[in-house]
């Protein structure tokens, strides 16, 4: 139970990531504010519902800062603290070439993924800043490295992400905060098995794991992350991707090509 008195505040917690980090927290003791701006964040609450921990159910924009300030402040009026925010809200509403992009998609997706982790962190700093302790963790993704093909506004708001971690990391250290990212790569969420079963196999052909990851995976990690073992670990970027940021090309063995291309084409039947 090594998050017995802690806070934890998760935004986007009612989605398949989120939930399973409010999950994981709880069971290890610690006491929930689940923000989100979907009606699914009641399903994560009822799960939780009869373990003894404490949660508060919150609706807020993490894009709009007046929501984000008003929520905090509901948050440190009832536990009177938060100790861990994790970053998890996130937006891929976009699939576009770049010069088809609507202002208003590229605005929502830097706005939730960007902007959004900017006004929880600050909205949280000053009492973590006057407790000389804190954890902030923001779930980024593969995508902020290599780009991710017509979807422009997802993997900038993503690398923009690192780019904030780090400056907590800079400003902050010294007062006891630690701020990470976490870059998962493909994830077996809801979202993810809506995907067509091509682009899945071509997705797993390139990743030396050959399977998509699980939430819990991620959550494990950001377990860690808010724990006082990592109290060393500061603006830290931890891949959680199976091995896909590395090269795939193959030059050595033509027997693994093909197989590769079987995955690809879905001609062996599944994923291997």
């Amino acid at each position: 139970m090594r998050f017995q008195g802690k806070v934890a505040l998760v935004t986007g917690a009612g989605g398949g990531i989120g939930s399973a980090i409010s999950r994981r927290l709880a069971a290890e003791g610690a006491q929930l504010v689940l923000m989100d701006v979907s009606d699914t964040v009641d399903e994560t609450a009822s799960t939780l519902a009869g373990t003894g921990v404490q949660t508060l159910t919150l609706r807020a924009d993490v894009a709009n800062f007046a929501q984000v300030r008003e929520a905090v402040a509901a948050a440190e009026a009832r536990f009177g603290v938060i100790d861990c925010l994790i970053n998890n809200a996130g937006l891929t509403a976009t699939i576009a070439p770049l010069d088809r992009m609507e202002d208003a998609q590229w605005a929502g997706e830097i706005g939730v993924n960007l902007t959004g982790p900017f006004n929880l962190i600050r909205a949280v700093l000053p009492g973590m800043t006057a407790r000389g302790w804190g954890r902030i963790v923001n779930i980024s993704s593969a995508a902020a490295r290599g780009g991710l093909y017509r979807q422009a506004g997802y993997s900038a708001s993503k690398s923009g992400l690192l780019g904030l971690t780090r400056n907590v990391t800079l400003e902050y250290a010294a007062s006891g905060i630690t701020c990470n990212a976490v870059l998962p790569g493909l994830i077996a969420t809801p979202a993810v098995a809506r995907l067509p079963r091509a682009i899945v196999d071509y997705t797993m052909s390139m990743t030396p794991a050959r399977r998509p990851g699980t939430v819990d995976e991620i959550a494990a990690v950001v377990a860690f992350l808010c724990g006082e073992e990592a109290a060393y670990v500061n603006g830290a970027e931890i891949d959680v991707d199976g091995g896909s940021r590395l090269c795939p090309t193959v030059l050595g063995s033509s027997r693994e090509v093909e197989r590769r291309l079987a995955i690809a084409t879905g001609k062996t039947g599944g994923q291997a």
